[in-house]
């Protein structure tokens, strides 16, 4: 996990982080699929020949806005840092990120994720660089290219 936590690094050095090619450096090949059902934000699964140097990959609903599909990237890598013993044929998470997984490991996932695509230091100097605060959650979200609920959620402030 260490050589993860420094490729994880790397990509968190400038906004927005770049998800796909993080999970390519952790050995996972991500593609987009127009024909999962709106209901299933994306799938974690082995496979040799569409997964990438460690054997995994990561489907992303190509229907869900951008945001979402980084979020779900990142909550799949989570999955495999976190859980890759337990993904077996594959794990297939919900639109709100639940899979056959408990919801410990399903809430690991969701917080593993908010940690890759919106670190506290990138924060930090987003909000330095633009003067900005955490009132200003829709330009934070914007530059990190998520959702201002996922950013919300990150600042600990209440949403509608």
């Amino acid at each position: 996990m260490t050589d993860s936590i420094e490729i994880i690094k790397k990509y968190q050095l400038r906004e927005p982080v770049d998800v796909v090619a993080l999970a390519n450096d952790l050995g996972m090949k991500v593609w987009t699929s127009q024909k999962l059902s709106d209901e299933i934000s994306g799938k974690l699964f082995q496979d040799i020949n569409l997964g990438g140097d460690a054997g995994y990959a990561i489907v992303v609903n190509g229907k869900h806005p951008e945001v979402r599909r980084r979020f779900t990237i990142a909550h799949e890598v989570a999955h495999f840092l976190l859980h890759r013993k337990e993904v077996g044929a594959g794990i297939s998470d919900n639109q709100f990120y639940r899979s056959n997984l408990s919801n410990k490991q399903e809430t690991e996932a969701n917080k593993l994720a908010a940690d890759i695509l919106m670190p506290r230091k990138l924060i930090n100097t987003i909000k330095e660089k633009n003067y900005l605060d955490d009132s200003d959650t829709k330009a934070l979200a914007k530059a990190l290219n998520v959702s201002e609920v996922a950013m919300k959620i990150r600042l600990g402030i209440n949403y509608d």
